[in-house]
């Protein structure tokens, strides 16, 4: 792949814990990556529009809230209104099991859990990234 992997690394809802996500944006720039990090208290329809505008490949998303179940959807839902069904929507945070295979299921990729190496992160995404090119 020529072209640099794009992420948008972004906090949605009123979770104010944003150490992770600054610590993956940072890995996944050492890691060769552009990274746009979106701050805090984003919507879901902000996150979209970031990674619209910024034509990212990817969206990860780090939820420490309990938001999981309506944050993700919500996400997914409007990538695919917005014929961004291309975009990877990955995620992380605390997130119990048994919710990670339900958000698999409507089509969110890996979720990482706290202690997950960034290193497996930043290899998920390039072998994604690689196996579904993007025009």
């Amino acid at each position: 792949m020529d072209k640099k992997i794009r992420v948008v690394v972004a906090k949605s809802g009123l979770d104010g814990h944003d150490r992770g996500a600054k610590v993956i944006a940072a890995a996944l720039r050492d890691a060769g990556m552009e990274v746009i990090y979106t701050g805090l208290r984003q919507t879901p329809e902000m996150i979209v529009e970031a990674a619209l505008q910024e034509d990212a490949d990817v969206i990860g998303i780090s939820v420490l809230s309990g938001a999981h179940m309506t944050i993700f959807p919500k996400i997914k839902n409007l990538l695919n209104e917005k014929g961004m069904d291309d975009v990877l929507l990955t995620g992380g945070g605390i997130i119990p099991e048994e919710d990670i295979a339900k958000l698999k299921n409507i089509g969110v990729g890996e979720i990482f859990t706290p202690g997950a190496s960034t290193t497996d992160i930043a290899d998920y995404i390039k072998e994604w990234c690689n196996a579904n090119p993007r025009n």
